[in-house]
C-alpha cells in the first residue's frame, strides 16, 4: 500500500514535436515499466494514425514505481497530453486530473505559441510547474538562451531546469527526481464517501465502455454500486485497473490515484466526462466542480458515397463520440448529396483525424462538404437565427445583419518571415493588436475571421515560414461583417452543397475561382453547360464547358451535300431541346476537389 505522500501525479505539457511521447517513453523505460522486448516508440500512441504522423491525439495515463535516492518507493501516475491546438480540450481534462506538469521545451527551439497556451493552461489549474529543456543534445541546442525565454516570456524561475535528451535517454533519472522533490503530493481523505471524477472515457470491444477516473475522496472497488451524479446513472463496478502501461488490475483505487474502471455500462450517454462519480449506498453531497463544455468552431457535412451505408455512419459516429467528447453531430440533409450529418469539430486537424478514422476504423466511403463555421444571422423581427448551413440562410430581405466569430491569434516567427507573415494575415482580413520581439524571433498578435483561417491558413502559415512560425487561437466573440452568400448555378440549377457564406469584397476573386475549378472538374456533356457562381439574382463569375461534339456525318458515304446538311441540322434541333431538358450529373469527386479551395 502506497501512503498518499508517496503519490505523484503530473502531465507532459509542451508545443507540438518538443518531445513529449518521447520523454514519456524514457520514464517508462526507467522505471521498468515495460521490458527492453515490449518496448517501441511512441508506446502511449494506441492508435495507427497517431503514430504514422507522430502526433498525440488522445491522451493517455500510466502508473510508474520509481525509486527515488531517499529510498522510499514512488507511486506516478503520468499523462501524456496532445500538443496541437485543435486538442487543447484534451489537456485541460489532463491537467484536473494532477498536481503538476513537467513542461517540455525544446532547447534548439525554445518557447512556441502552444508552449505559452498550455502553460496558461497549467497555470489556471494551480500546478507545480518543473521546466524541462529537452534536446540538448542537438548542435543547435542553446539552453542558456532558452532558460532567459521562458523567464522572459512566462515568467517561471528557469535556474533549475533539468537539461535532458529524451532521445538518449540522458539525464532521464534526474527529471524523477525532480518530480519527487519538487512536487506536492494529492489531499484526500479514505474514510469520506467516495468522491471522482471522470476524466475521460472510450469504448473497448471487449471490455464495453472504459471510464478513466480520478479518486479524491473514499475508494473505489469490484463490487463498488457507483452513481453518476450529473445523469443519476447507477453502476455495479466489475473491474478496476491501471496502465502500467500494460492494463493491470488491482484490488482497489484510493484517494489521490488514477485508474481505470468498467461497470457494464453499455450506451455512450451515461459517461459524462467531467462527471463526479460517488458511491450509491454512501453518496457525496456536493459533485465537482467538472470541466468548461468543449465549443466545436468548424462545423462540416459528413455524407456516405453508398445511401445504403447511413446506418453505419450513425453508429461509427456514436462510437467515435464516445472516444472523444469533443466531437458533436446532429442529421442533416442535402439535395445533392442525399442524408448524412452536420458534424462539429475543434479545428481543421480534428476533423481530418475523425474522417480518416471513420474510413480506417468503419471502413467508410464518405464525402465531405466545404468547411463552416457558426454565424449570427439578426433578423428583422429581432429575432437571433444560428445558421450552420450556407444553404439554411434566411431570404436576404428579412435579414437586418450578420454576424461571424474572429480568434485572437498569437504567431511566433523568426524575424526573417515576419513580412510575408503580416502580409498573409492583412489578405485574411485581420487586424494587428501587438508586435513584440523575445529575442531575435517576433510575437505577433491579431484578431483574425475565423471564416479564413478555417481553410488553409495554417498550411500557408508552415510555408511561408518554412515550417518556423508556431500559431496558437483563441475564440474572441462575434463582430457584425458585410457577408454574403455565394451560391453556385450549373445549368441554371442551384447546387446547395456548394453555396459558401463569403466576405463581399471576396465574392468575385472567390467565385471566380470556383467556376473555372468547375469547369475542369464536371465532365463535358453533349451540350454546352454555363457554371455560374450568384449572389442573390447577380451573376458574378461565369464559366461555359463547351459540349462535346459527335460527329453524326461519319457513316455518310457519297451522296449529295444536301444530305450531311440534312443530319447536321437535325443534330442541332436536337441539342436545342437538349439544353432545355438536360441534367447534369456532377460527379461526387468534382464536390470534394471544388471544395479545396484553399489559395484563394
Amino acid at each position: 500500500m502506497t501512503k498518499l505522500s508517496n503519490i505523484r501525479n503530473f502531465a507532459i505539457i509542451a508545443h507540438i514535436d518538443h518531445g513529449k511521447s518521447t520523454l514519456a517513453d524514457r520514464l517508462i523505460q526507467e522505471c521498468e515499466g515495460l521490458s527492453e522486448r515490449e518496448m517501441k516508440e511512441q508506446v502511449l500512441d494506441s492508435m495507427d494514425i497517431e503514430r504514422e504522423r507522430g502526433i498525440t491525439i488522445k491522451a493517455q495515463s500510466v502508473r510508474l514505481n520509481f525509486k527515488a535516492s531517499d529510498g522510499e518507493i514512488y507511486q506516478l501516475n503520468l499523462m501524456d497530453t496532445p500538443g496541437h491546438v485543435d486538442f487543447a480540450y484534451e489537456v485541460s481534462r489532463s491537467l484536473s486530473a494532477c498536481e503538476g506538469s513537467l513542461l517540455v521545451v525544446d532547447a534548439s527551439q525554445g518557447v512556441e505559441a502552444q508552449t505559452l497556451a498550455n502553460v496558461y493552461q497549467a497555470i489556471d489549474a494551480d500546478h507545480e510547474i518543473i521546466p524541462v529543456l529537452n534536446k540538448v543534445d542537438l548542435p543547435a541546442a542553446e539552453p542558456e538562451r532558452v532558460r532567459a525565454q521562458i523567464e522572459e516570456v512566462i515568467g517561471l524561475d528557469a535556474s533549475d531546469a533539468v537539461e535532458i535528451s529524451a532521445k538518449t535517454g540522458l539525464n532521464i533519472r534526474a527529471v524523477l527526481e525532480a518530480l519527487v522533490k519538487r512536487l506536492p503530493a494529492p489531499i484526500g481523505e479514505i474514510n469520506a464517501p467516495l468522491k471522482a471524477l471522470l476524466v475521460d472515457s472510450w469504448y473497448d470491444q471487449y471490455l464495453g465502455v472504459m471510464a478513466l477516473i480520478r479518486v479524491y475522496d473514499g475508494t473505489v472497488k469490484k463490487g463498488t454500486k457507483i452513481r453518476m451524479m450529473q445523469t443519476g446513472a447507477v453502476h455495479l463496478v466489475d473491474r478496476v485497473g491501471v496502465f502500467t502501461p500494460k492494463l493491470t488490475e488491482i484490488d482497489e483505487l484510493k484517494p489521490g490515484q488514477l485508474g481505470f474502471v468498467t461497470a457494464a455500462i453499455k450506451t455512450v450517454a451515461d459517461t459524462k466526462v467531467g462527471d463526479t462519480l460517488t458511491d450509491d449506498r454512501k453518496p457525496a453531497t456536493e459533485a465537482l466542480d467538472g470541466f468548461k463544455p468543449s465549443v466545436p468552431v468548424v462545423f462540416c457535412g459528413l455524407f456516405p458515397v453508398d445511401a445504403a451505408d447511413y446506418e453505419q455512419l450513425r453508429e461509427s459516429l456514436d462510437r467515435l463520440r464516445l472516444n472523444d467528447a469533443s466531437f458533436s453531430f446532429e442529421a442533416e440533409a442535402s439535395a445533392a448529396l442525399g442524408f448524412g450529418f452536420r458534424c462539429g469539430f475543434l479545428g481543421l486537424l480534428h476533423l481530418e483525424i475523425i474522417q480518416e478514422r471513420l474510413e480506417r476504423e468503419f471502413d467508410l466511403d464518405l464525402i465531405t462538404t466545404a468547411p463552416s463555421v457558426v454565424y449570427k444571422i439578426n433578423m428583422n423581427s429581432g429575432e437571433t437565427l444560428e445558421l450552420h448551413n450556407p444553404s439554411d440562410m434566411p431570404d436576404v430581405v428579412k435579414i437586418s445583419s450578420i454576424e461571424e466569430p474572429w480568434i485572437r491569434a498569437t504567431i511566433f516567427v523568426p524575424d526573417d518571415y515576419l513580412g510575408p507573415i503580416l502580409t498573409l494575415c492583412t489578405e485574411r482580413r485581420g487586424e494587428q493588436i501587438e508586435l513584440t520581439y523575445v529575442g531575435s524571433r517576433a510575437m505577433v498578435v491579431y484578431r483574425l475571421p475565423l471564416n479564413e483561417v478555417v481553410f488553409d491558413f495554417y498550411d500557408r502559415l508552415k510555408s511561408i515560414s518554412r515550417g518556423y512560425a508556431s500559431f496558437d487561437y483563441q475564440m474572441d466573440g462575434y463582430l457584425e461583417g458585410d457577408l454574403v452568400r455565394m451560391s453556385v448555378l450549373v445549368n441554371a440549377e442551384p447546387v446547395d452543397a456548394l453555396s459558401m457564406v463569403v466576405h463581399s469584397a471576396q465574392a468575385e476573386p472567390r467565385g471566380r475561382e470556383l467556376c473555372s475549378r468547375l469547369k475542369e472538374l464536371i465532365p463535358r456533356q453533349l451540350f454546352k453547360i454555363p457554371v455560374q457562381a450568384a449572389i442573390g439574382g447577380k451573376i458574378i463569375a461565369r464559366e461555359t464547358i463547351s459540349a462535346m461534339r459527335k460527329d453524326v456525318t461519319a457513316k455518310c458515304y457519297g451522296g449529295d451535300i444536301s444530305r450531311k446538311r440534312k443530319l447536321l441540322e437535325k443534330q442541332k434541333k436536337g441539342k436545342k431541346k437538349m439544353r432545355q431538358f438536360g441534367r447534369v450529373e456532377i460527379p461526387q469527386s468534382a464536390f470534394i476537389e471544388a471544395l479545396k479551395m484553399g489559395d484563394g
